[in-house]
């Protein structure tokens, strides 16, 4: 049986992570933010203009992907650094280091699942506040249709996904796989979508039912992980494995309160 601990283990230690970073710097980023939310409108365009970039991304010149995510990487790395430290001249430095490593003969699978990391991190912790939990519903749902589309059905985000990594550009996190040999890979997206699952999870319910759906999200996307290498699958959508683990982790909650209540009324 092929079995790997390594991703599920990465990815639970990255939403922990998060969620501990959006709690020291929620007041920042809603400050910065203004106080502003997504509603469904803008997680339905959101969702639409991702998937058309996917498409887009399959066809443009290699040149055109390098500078369109090096910019957008460099204002990520810019914007969170501004967000820990307020002074321009403290923020600039990160994003020319990252170029200047991206560019340069020692860029490895090291520092690119290092900067996947930070991105993931930082795309997580800065949308977190722009999401209401009606508008996270809403924008899991048609993230996850849009994933199912673009992976099964036209490979649009295989495509662009491997183009972007034969360039280096980390829009995933690549590791072995462990105790069985091998490698996998888990896109920037289906990251994010972990995180940010976690981050409005714990708003809603608080810090304790936070992490217990992150280890629910951890477990059930081991679980279905270990079935999908033993059965040969070459590439499937990420959202699926984290979403249904996600809404394991709501439904225990469900029946669990109303378990306690009716044992109260029965009392």
């Amino acid at each position: 049986m092929i079995l790997d601990i390594l991703l599920p283990s990465v990815l639970f230690l990255i939403a922990v992570a998060i969620v501990f970073l959006y709690a020291k710097l929620e007041k920042k980023v809603d400050s910065l933010l203004g106080g502003q939310e997504l509603r469904i409108g803008h997680a339905v365009l959101l969702v639409a203009a991702i998937g058309v970039m996917v498409t887009i991304l399959v066809f443009v010149p290699e040149i055109a992907m390098r500078v369109f995510f090096l910019f957008a990487y460099s204002t990520i790395l810019f914007l969170f650094t501004y967000l820990l430290a307020p002074k321009w001249y403290l923020a600039v430095p990160i994003p020319v280091l990252f170029i200047a490593l991206y560019l340069s003969p020692y860029w490895n699978i090291y520092l690119f699942n290092f900067f996947a990391i930070i991105f993931a991190v930082c795309i997580s912790v800065y949308m977190g506040s722009l999401f209401a939990w009606k508008t996270t519903a809403a924008f899991v749902v048609l993230l996850t249709a849009m994933d199912i589309i673009q992976v099964l059905i036209t490979g649009h985000m295989v495509t662009s996904g491997e183009k972007a990594i034969t360039l280096g550009l980390p829009v995933a996190i690549r590791v072995p796989t462990f105790p069985s040999k091998g490698h996998l890979t888990l896109g920037l997206g289906d990251v994010f979508l972990f995180g940010l699952l976690s981050i409005q999870t714990t708003r809603k319910y608080g810090r304790k039912f936070g992490l217990a759906s992150i280890v629910s999200m951890t477990v059930v996307f081991f679980l279905l992980l270990t079935i999908l290498l033993n059965t040969g699958v070459e590439s499937f959508p990420a959202t699926v494995l984290v979403i249904s683990g996600w809404l394991i982790s709501l439904g225990a909650r469900y029946l669990y309160k109303s378990h306690m209540f009716m044992g109260v009324k029965n009392e």
